[in-house]
């Protein structure tokens, strides 16, 4: 079942996104607000990059002092665009595409996040998550 059933079945639908002249504070904000890691970058419905919230980790300051506020990192981040820090020419995955396939993009390329195009029009994303839920669900 595992081996023909599609990606259809467990990704995320509607998918949250940035643009790629967002600025870092708004997708923080997206982060936190909606609990997730991963946030494609479209300019209309087509795939423009991929921004993840270790993305923007690597730009914080937070690990630096343990009294810093939120305000350093928010002026941080309002000094870059998401087009400045994103991950550009993105792997994508059809919604015809099995859990399979998936599972075996994750391992070979350590990704945690595929966006899922049909006709070059973002429909959805999966992530690792979304796998292993799947497979709590059915062992």
């Amino acid at each position: 079942m595992i081996r023909t059933t599609p990606v259809s079945m467990i990704m995320t639908t509607p998918v949250i996104t940035l643009k790629e002249n967002d600025n870092l504070d708004i997708a923080e904000h997206l982060f936190k607000a909606n609990h997730i890691r991963h946030i494609p970058v479209v300019s209309g419905f087509y795939v423009k990059g991929m921004l993840s919230y270790s993305d923007l980790l690597r730009l914080s300051f937070a690990d630096l002092a343990e009294n810093q506020d939120d305000d350093t990192d928010i002026l941080v981040y309002k000094m870059f665009k998401v087009k400045q820090v994103m991950t550009k020419n993105v792997l994508t995955v059809s919604s015809t595409s099995t859990i399979k396939e998936v599972a075996e993009i994750f391992t070979e390329h350590e990704f945690h996040a595929l966006p899922v195009v049909d006709s070059n029009r973002l429909v959805g994303i999966v992530t690792t998550t979304d796998l292993i839920k799947y497979l709590l669900n059915h062992f």
